[in-house]
């Protein structure tokens, strides 16, 4: 499969050739007013190199963040759709607008307004679209990359969509008075928001075919703008992969779900998640995959007999899950309506479940101090207690 190279060391080395290549970086911006009508209040276009340095650096860290946080999560791999590959559709479109190099004043004016149309925010902020090129290093035979040779350039698009805030109101020390005053508020532009490069950088060079969509929040994905705008499908998000994966197992598994095939499902997704740490993007799970997944973990050939309906049904014929989405390899939580357990999953052996007298028992192995509110209590058990605890474990078999 192909990998998505726009990670954290190769952000750094296209913002390393940026600084190189500031010439050729060409920015403009519009400032969206939502206090008054939907409308835009400023629009703003000029060549790089005219700012000042204090100016590009904030710019920098702009676009360092539309490129920053976890793939699958804050970073999408979006492929377009072959409709939209067509003379009418979003991807030509967005070339047409690359190969502009955003002078047409026009193509800008649509863009702007397709923005403002589709992406929800009921307050201001801030548009920047910079057009700008990267010299993709050759790589010599041992794998390093010659960043003094290149045959080829990444030429690309890249949106970042800021909210521009009031700062908070307070006191500050006037010096030439000598004196507290109120301060004066001033508007903010603050961390991106939402963003998008395009095309995107795959196998490192240029992919017409996909695009990568940047969102702080996980959860606010935008699905008008995607779908709008880049004529793409809105993927599930991170949170709804987990929920839709947990409602699979459900279904799936019925009243065969215990807890031992839970534990195993998340250990070998653990194992999985391990086993590719060193590829570009975390291991997906397609529906054979999963199906695997579920049958190596502890589920019965019967209770797989519906898998592919229950799969269709839950999550839909071709989706795929990231593995990372799925599993904590951090903690594992055990739950009832009363009582939550953590505990971390290579420790998960030391909880079990049992039946007692006709009571479910969750069963917590204790070998060392244990502590209730931060005061360690005893433990150990009576030789009257260990009688009754063989007694309990005859009457259970």
């Amino acid at each position: 499969g192909r990998s998505l190279d726009v990670d954290a060391t190769c952000a750094s080395k296209l913002f390393h050739r940026f600084h190189l290549r500031a010439g050729d970086i060409h920015v403009v911006t519009a400032i969206h007013d939502a206090l008054g009508e939907q409308q835009i209040r400023m629009t703003f276009s000029d060549m790089f190199l005219s700012l000042s340095q204090e100016e590009i650096d904030k710019y920098f860290e702009i676009f360092r963040k539309t490129l920053s946080g976890t793939i699958g999560k804050n970073l999408l791999n979006m492929d377009f759709p072959l409709a939209q590959e067509m003379p009418d559709g979003t991807q030509s479109w967005l070339l047409k607008l690359r190969d502009s190099r955003l002078t047409d004043d026009v193509m800008l004016e649509e863009f702007y307004e397709k923005i403002i149309n589709h992406y929800a925010y009921g307050e201001n902020y801030y548009i920047i679209l910079i057009h700008a090129a990267y010299d993709i290093p050759k790589k010599a035979e041992d794998g390093m990359e010659m960043f003094d040779a290149s045959d080829d350039t990444y030429e690309y698009l890249m949106c970042s969509i800021c909210p521009v805030k009031l700062d908070k109101a307070g006191l500050c020390y006037h010096a030439e008075k000598n004196s507290i005053e109120d301060r004066s508020r001033d508007w903010i532009v603050q961390a991106p928001d939402a963003g998008f490069l395009f095309p995107a950088f795959n196998d490192r060079n240029t992919d017409l075919h996909s695009m990568l969509y940047y969102t702080r929040n996980p959860e606010i994905l935008q699905p008008a703008l995607l779908e709008e705008v880049f004529g793409c499908q809105t993927p599930l998000s991170a949170k709804g992969q987990k929920e839709t994966f947990q409602e699979l197992v459900t279904e799936t598994l019925g009243n065969t779900c215990d807890y031992e095939t839970v534990v195993n499902i998340h250990e070998n997704l653990n194992e999985l998640i391990e086993e590719k740490k060193d590829l570009p993007e975390p291991p997906t799970l397609s529906k054979p995959e999963v199906r695997e997944l579920l049958s190596r973990s502890g589920a019965s050939e019967e209770s797989l007999e519906h898998f592919e309906e229950h799969y269709n049904e839950t999550a839909g014929d071709k989706t795929e899950f990231l593995a990372t989405n799925l599993t904590s390899s951090k903690t594992m939580e055990v739950k009832t309506p009363d009582v939550i357990v953590k505990v971390s999953p290579e420790k998960a052996a030391l909880l079990e479940t049992r039946v007692i007298d006709g009571h479910s028992y969750l069963l917590i192995q204790i070998d060392d101090q244990i502590e209730v509110n931060g005061v360690p209590i005893r433990a150990a058990l009576s030789a009257g207690s260990t009688e009754q605890t063989e007694q309990i474990e005859q009457n259970e078999y």
